[in-house]
């Protein structure tokens, strides 16, 4: 009776029974949920961090002379409190590099936020896609103004002081950067931030023996002791930039178990000059013409050991097998060759790819327009150039997002992406792009022309409307 009750519900209570069962199942299905996300949060392994040797290619007096370069560490799972305070990470935020430095506020070390590190901008999407030296001081004074007043003050009058302190930002504009990446353990980074916060802080660099490569080999040593030495005889036994990113590839060689990653950060192209290679102690002199023959003049069985040191030493080529970096997530893998042959057979036969003819709607050439142009940033806190032209003002957005602002000149739009894209489809030593975004400028590119396109038309349906409307008008 029971059985058949529940089995076959009256006629009048159809729809109360329906209505229990969809609660019970409702009930059932919560409960798999909620089991579903215990189980999903038991298993799930937390992010992965690491710590990564920078290894900075060499610029200006450095590249001509000396060429070995910089060398920084940067650490996933911390962040920066303060420039000279340490802390771990909140979610959403990218990390730290840390480094030695000299002359910068009597400091030993100072702590910056990756993408200002790399940038002197404060987000990704803020991040120019061209660069000229104009826009790098613009943008480094910018950001010292709003976060490093304490370490960099104002000069006089409120001007952008002297010194070394624009080396805490901007790196990217200056030269090309590999990573070096070892996986850290959330206690090994908490263990990390105490220490350095404990010990003092105060200005020691010696060239020598106090170095950045010195630093980067006490932090590795701290993580994985005995990972990076001094430097080899090809170095004088000074640490170098070089020789630290060498001994970090090696020492994961001798721990297979390490999940480790190799990759570039390029350049940001732009009419800022290319950084150089970068060398060991007696690299530099072997490979620098003017040293030699002056040593061999001087002192020939001395410059013949020098040659000897430098051919049998280990030859480490930092981009070899690198993939590019990404802000976005995890390193992605650089064009194929087939694939930038492709691209610049494509590039070279848009027309208006001749950069001293293609030109704005106003007749200025993107050239032009580049050297009489002055950064700003705009509403929205995004960098943009600004260049006079008559009793007017041309505004070119310049990052991904801002680029396509319908105000902004077609012309000069093209120039700045068609110039982008043949520095990064030209020949280097380490890729300088990757093949996801050399596939994202090319749909910018494709994109800028497309509003062109449509905008005309809509010019040209206007103009056919009016001249309708006057011929109706006339016959009336």
């Amino acid at each position: 009776m029971v059985r058949g009750q529940l089995c076959t519900p009256k006629q009048g209570s159809k729809h109360v029974a329906s209505s229990k069962g969809l609660e019970v199942w409702a009930k059932i299905k919560w409960s798999s949920f909620v089991v579903f996300l215990f189980l999903l949060a038991a298993f799930t392994p937390e992010a992965r961090a690491n710590v990564t040797v920078l290894l900075e290619e060499p610029y200006s007096y450095d590249g001509a002379l000396a060429g070995t370069g910089h060398t920084a560490v940067y650490l996933t799972r911390v962040c920066a409190e303060t420039p000279v305070t340490l802390r771990r990470c909140n979610p959403g935020e990218h990390g730290v590099v840390i480094s030695r430095y000299t002359r910068i506020a009597g400091y030993d070390w100072i702590a910056i936020p990756l993408v200002p590190y790399l940038y002197a901008v404060e987000s990704p999407e803020d991040v120019p896609l061209y660069a000229d030296p104009k826009l790098v001081t613009f943008l480094r004074d910018q950001y010292r103004r709003a976060h490093l007043e304490d370490i960099a003050p104002d000069a006089l009058g409120g001007e952008m002081p002297k010194g070394d302190w624009y080396q805490l930002v901007g790196s990217s504009y200056d030269r090309t950067n590999y990573g070096f990446e070892i996986e850290t353990t959330p206690e090994q980074d908490d263990g990390f931030i105490v220490w350095l916060n404990s010990r003092p802080n105060r200005a020691s660099y010696r060239f020598v023996s106090r170095n950045c490569a010195d630093f980067v080999r006490d932090v590795l040593d701290f993580y994985y002791p005995k990972s990076v030495s001094r430097g080899a005889v090809a170095d004088l036994f000074v640490s170098t930039p070089k020789h630290a990113a060498k001994a970090v590839v090696r020492y994961t060689r001798r721990h297979p178990d390490l999940e480790f990653t190799r990759f570039v950060i390029p350049q940001v192209p732009g009419s800022v000059k290319r950084s150089r290679p970068v060398r060991g102690v007696l690299e530099s002199v072997f490979r620098a013409k003017k040293y030699v023959v002056v040593l061999a003049a001087f002192h020939p069985f001395l410059a013949g050991g020098v040659v000897a040191v430098d051919l049998v030493g280990d030859r480490f080529n930092p981009s070899r097998n690198t993939i590019v970096f990404s802000l976005a997530g995890e390193p992605q893998d650089p064009p194929t060759n087939q694939e930038k042959r492709t691209y610049l057979k494509e590039l070279q036969t848009l027309p208006g790819a001749n950069m001293d003819r293609d030109t704005s709607a106003r007749g200025m050439t993107w050239r032009e327009f580049e050297e009489r142009a002055r950064p700003e940033f705009d509403a929205e806190r995004q960098p943009v150039l600004m260049a006079p032209d008559g009793n007017d003002t041309v505004e070119l957005g310049i990052t991904r997002k801002s680029l396509e602002s319908e105000d902004a000149p077609w012309g000069l739009q093209r120039g700045l992406m068609i110039t982008r894209m043949k520095q990064t489809l030209a020949h280097s030593r380490a890729p300088r792009i990757s093949s996801e975004e050399l596939h994202e400028d090319w749909q910018l590119l494709e994109g800028i022309d497309q509003a062109r396109l449509q905008k005309l038309s809509k010019k040209l349906d206007e103009g056919n409307q009016s001249v309708t409307q006057r011929t109706e008008r006339t016959s009336d």
